[in-house]
């Protein structure tokens, strides 16, 4: 029997490898490009930069030392230089599919690093698997610019699973609306009607703002906006402007406002500041051709009629008074119901009989205000 060679039982002594073979090795040598190791082979094992990370930008050296040890999947036993060629990228993405097949079974809600923001969507990788999430399962809202998100670590669930395609499909969207609907359902349980609450103006349009109460939107329609007249909402509010408002309503989903609160009610003690008789001051506010409405305070206007402007007579009120002019008047007719309050400029200079019971002016003409402002605000 002969004796073999010290370079036959080296080579006997060393283990048999194959393609696709699960292997240990020891680092040797590392270089920015390339990781050297031996996996107990008559070869040195090679893993290049592209089959240890997706990540072009990695320097190998910063990653792994002279000495680590680690798991590798053989891609070729002689690469045609005699060497073998390793991978860990595809090791690690044959144990991440396990890793997400799993979590798409469970539902698991999983967190990752957006490492590309893309024209339709985002990318983040799990454990060397890539996942992409559509830009419609970003959010629960339209969002155009998704830059926001590079860099930014979130959290999604996988709502397809193809491997065979390689096809990894993540949600953020429906992560985000049940979220919502938890803090949704907390706000209604805890706000009634009649509640002053805190909140922040989301959107405002020509007829109101959208307030966030944290947890739900509610409405303040402009007319609910002041007890005085609002001629636009943006010329009152702005995004992100903070706010107490008054839940007026709450029906089903949708919530009403209002900053009409009762203690600043211009009309709380109008019976005894405009009580027919007194004379008070205000600001012409608009004018028609049969009369001025004159603001007294914010929320309490009165109808001077043309007929009462002067003595003597006048076609139109734009004839002798101008929007923002100051006048002084009479009250001569108050109805609180209504709140309707008629002045009179000529009454200030009528005598005044002693005992009478009142004598209706047979100049003064009854005007339905409500109607009047109703009709302006049509056109």
């Amino acid at each position: 029997m002969s004796e073999l060679t010290f370079e036959q039982m080296l080579e006997e002594s060393l283990k048999t490898i194959h393609a696709g073979e699960v292997v240990e090795g020891t680092v040797i040598d590392v270089k920015p490009e390339e990781i050297v190791l031996n996996i107990g082979y008559k070869s040195d094992g090679i893993l290049t930069k592209n089959e240890y990370t997706n990540d072009s930008s990695v320097d190998l050296t910063s990653v792994v030392k002279v000495g680590d040890t680690m798991e590798v999947k053989i891609l070729k036993v002689n690469d045609g230089e005699g060497q073998v060629q390793l991978t860990y990228k595809r090791l690690a993405a044959d144990r991440g599919n396990k890793r997400i097949e799993e979590a798409f079974n469970n539902k698991e809600v999983l967190k990752a690093v957006v490492t590309q923001v893309l024209d339709g969507g985002l990318s983040v990788v799990v454990e060397e698997v890539r996942i992409f999430i559509p830009a419609s399962l970003v959010s629960d809202t339209y969002e155009k610019d998704l830059t926001k998100y590079a860099g930014q670590e979130i959290e999604f669930v996988i709502s397809e699973y193809n491997p065979k395609r390689r096809r990894y499909i993540g949600d953020r969207r429906q992560l985000i609306a049940a979220k919502k609907a938890e803090i949704q359902k907390a706000l209604f349980e805890r706000i009634h009607e009649g509640d002053v609450v805190d909140g922040v103006v989301k959107n405002v349009t020509d007829f109101g703002a959208f307030i966030d109460l944290g947890g739900a939107d509610g409405l303040l329609h402009i007319s609910e906006m002041s007890w005085g007249r609002v001629e636009h909402p943006k010329k009152v509010f702005k995004v992100g402007d903070e706010l107490k408002v008054l839940i007026k309503e709450i029906n089903g989903n949708k919530i009403a406002l209002s900053l009409k609160f009762a203690d600043a009610n211009p009309w709380k003690d109008a019976d005894v500041k405009y009580a027919v008789g007194n004379v008070v001051t205000g600001k012409v506010a608009r004018m028609t051709d049969f009369g001025a409405f004159v603001e007294l305070e914010s929320g309490v206007d009165a109808l001077l009629h043309v007929s009462q402007i002067a003595k003597e007579h006048i076609e139109k009120p734009a004839d002798v008074l101008s929007v923002g002019q100051e006048v002084t008047a009479k009250i001569v007719d108050f109805n609180e119901a209504d709140k309707k309050i008629s002045l009179s400029i000529k009454a200030m200079f009528a005598p005044q009989p002693k005992e009478e019971a009142p004598v209706e002016d047979a100049d003064v003409v009854a005007v339905d205000i409500d109607a009047v402002i109703a009709a302006e605000d049509a056109e």
